[in-house]
């Protein structure tokens, strides 16, 4: 990815980069700059005080990010330096937040090497009504059948197989893909379900 703009040295690791360990992640979201420009952007690397992102625009050194990442939500901090193709910025965060934070870096560290695709800590279940409204990136509205669930992901049973990666919902729940098989896909929902409603969310009865 092409940046607008010349690469800046990295100063020193700050006190709080010191602080806190980078756990690498691979995740999406968007980010917005002072001027309220919204870009997609990818999480490479995360701490509960800081977070390098592979994004199209870099801001200035100290300007004000709010970042929406999936499966941690609303992150604010500023730009700390420029990356080779994006940047590095602080997470502003109070101690019960940071500590959240780094229970979910945990999950996704763990996640990862054991090559889970969901959250497995979270037993699976099939809905009382199966049947659901899968809407596809472009608005187009789709039948499904959902196989199992959880708080946080679905299989799911369609003639029509998104792409891997593709954001999509499922009942009124935003969900993206990460596998597609013969028979059907799974999906990682973009937020943790309440269990009271994950039903409710997901085929809309």
């Amino acid at each position: 990815m092409s940046l607008p703009q010349k690469n800046i040295s990295a100063p020193p690791l700050s006190d709080e980069r010191r602080r806190f360990q980078r756990v690498r992640v691979n995740l999406l979201g968007r980010y917005m700059l002072s001027d309220r420009r919204e870009f997609p952007c990818q999480v490479v690397d995360m701490s509960p005080g800081g977070m390098a992102l592979v994004a199209p625009m870099i801001g200035r050194p100290g300007e004000r990010i709010i970042a929406y990442i999936d499966h941690v939500g609303r992150l604010e901090g500023t730009v700390t330096r420029a990356l080779q193709n994006g940047f590095a910025m602080t997470i502003a965060a109070t101690p019960r937040k940071r500590d959240k934070l780094a229970s979910q870096l945990t999950w996704l560290a763990n996640r990862h090497i054991l090559g889970l695709p969901e959250d497995r800590r979270h037993g699976r279940l099939v809905p009382r009504n199966t049947r659901s409204i899968m809407t596809l990136p472009d608005g187009e509205t789709v039948p499904c059948q959902i196989i199992d669930m959880s708080l946080s992901g679905a299989a799911v049973a369609c003639a029509t197989k998104p792409t891997v990666g593709a954001l999509i919902k499922l009942g009124r729940t935003q969900a993206r893909v990460i596998r597609v098989k013969e028979d059907g896909f799974a999906v990682e929902f973009t937020r943790l379900q309440h269990p009271d409603f994950l039903e409710e969310a997901v085929t809309g009865e």
